[in-house]
């Protein structure tokens, strides 16, 4: 595990990126594909144990929310050659943790260098136009074995909810470091 901080690439008022991604469903999603209110993109990967420890409150918000307010969407970046990674354990990740909400693969691993995503997890939060409103944590917890006091993610979609500011538009994420082909 290499504990990474997330970078600020995609700038705030930026649109999302575009993408042609295979879900482990496998259906192809594009972003035009969700018109939420809100709209989360996350990458994750299999094996960080820093999404394993986040993984339950992310899918938590997506319970939280309703599909129009919210809707959250997990790209694995990894190389699929990385132990733990692949479609196949995209797949077993998915059915064991009951992820409820698309999870993609990013097999060329594009999309993350053009969203600038560097660690897992990565979240990305757009509002309805799809343009970036927050780059940054899911909760406050620093490290896999410390919990979280405060729901910094949650709070973020509620103030976009209410057409509220979000004063602090990147708070870095700590995670693994994406796992780039060699």
């Amino acid at each position: 595990m290499v504990k990474t901080e997330s970078s600020q690439r995609l700038k705030t008022g930026e649109k999302a990126p575009d993408f042609n991604l295979i879900g482990i469903d496998g259906k192809l999603y594009s972003l035009n594909d969700f018109n939420s209110k809100t709209l989360l993109i996350i990458f994750i990967s299999n094996h960080c144990p820093f999404v394993k420890a986040r993984i339950r409150d992310i899918i938590d918000l997506q319970y939280k929310f309703n599909n129009d307010e919210l809707q959250i969407i997990g790209i694995n970046s990894n190389d699929p050659n990385y132990e733990g990674e692949g479609f196949d354990n995209m797949k077993k990740f998915s059915k064991e943790y009951n992820i409820t909400f698309p999870y993609l693969l990013d097999e060329t691993q594009e999309i993350a260098k053009t969203y600038g995503a560097v660690c897992t997890p990565d979240p990305y939060l757009f509002d309805q136009e799809k343009k970036l409103v927050f780059h940054g944590k899911i909760n406050d917890a620093d490290n896999p074995e410390k919990a979280s006091t405060r729901a910094i993610m949650r709070e973020n979609i509620q103030k976009l909810l209410k057409d509220e500011k979000i004063v602090n538009d990147f708070d870095p994420s700590i995670g693994c470091s994406i796992k780039w082909k060699s």
